[in-house]
């Protein structure tokens, strides 16, 4: 192999770890997203446990992604086969990874939606504006309901089952289901919450059918949103795996061509 040759793929290969190490920085930075977003849905879903591990997974991957960039642009740059022999072996145990996450999570999509279901209609099962432990998540709930136009998760019609809300004398409904002109107004100043009361309704008890609210569901938003951004992410994922395909084949090339050409760039310890 001639010297062109060799320094084109050096610094091929250094370009192609600097990728590699911005890319492991977006996987790390939507890790750490998982686990620390309070203003979107995601913080609603935070209670379960397959997220959390699936957040821990990305955050793991990103920070041996991003150390795996830097060894390899050190090994490049510097000529050192072993760290470029430790390179390829890292992006090969990463490669194989995310192959076995993917289709883990392939195989687990239905229990995560189950999963999902049971923690968003138990959340407006036990949904209480008078309780400040479950502001936060009530807030996001409200939130989304608001922004995404809808209530409830399969019909406002859930909200039914919320003993708190459906004891109540007079027509009351969730604030940030309401339709009415005033939410499209204030929509993305204020977002109301807790439960509303009709005034002049002369209605003696709860009726749903005299709810001013929205009544479709947020199931189907929800999960078109979740699918949105989940194709972001295996869009970044797909492109570190192919990065990490072309940066084994190149390392490979290089570690070849140090091994059987010239061994004075090799430190010697």
């Amino acid at each position: 192999m001639g010297s062109g040759c060799i320094k084109v793929t050096k610094y091929f290969l250094f370009l192609f770890n600097l990728l590699f190490f911005i890319l492991g920085a977006v996987i790390l930075g939507f890790g750490i997203w998982i686990l620390a977003d309070r203003s979107s849905f995601i913080s609603v879903l935070q209670t379960s446990n397959n997220l959390k591990i699936g957040a821990y997974v990305f955050i793991g991957v990103g920070a041996v992604t991003m150390i795996m960039g830097f060894l390899g642009c050190i090994g490049a740059v510097n000529e050192i086969r072993c760290l470029l022999g430790l390179y390829f072996a890292a992006l090969l145990l990463i490669l194989v990874a995310q192959v076995t996450a993917g289709v883990l999570v392939y195989f687990h999509t239905d229990k995560v939606k189950e999963e999902m279901n049971t923690i968003v209609n138990n959340l407006i099962l036990t949904y209480d504006p008078d309780n400040p432990q479950q502001a936060a998540i009530q807030d996001t709930w409200d939130y989304v309901q608001s922004q995404v136009k809808c209530c409830g998760w399969t019909s406002y019609l859930n909200w039914t089952e919320n003993i708190n809300l459906m004891n109540r004398s007079v027509t009351t409904y969730p604030c940030s289901c309401n339709n009415d002109s005033f939410s499209e107004m204030e929509e993305g100043s204020i977002i109301r919450s807790g439960f509303c009361y009709v005034f002049n309704n002369t209605q003696s008890n709860n009726d749903p059918k005299d709810w001013p609210v929205y009544t479709e569901g947020c199931m189907e938003k929800v999960q078109m949103w979740l699918r949105d951004n989940l194709g972001i992410i295996l869009g970044v994922c797909i492109g570190v795996a192919v990065t990490e395909l072309l940066g084994m084949m190149l390392s490979i090339c290089l570690c070849r061509h140090i091994h059987s050409e010239d061994y004075s760039k090799v430190p010697k310890y």
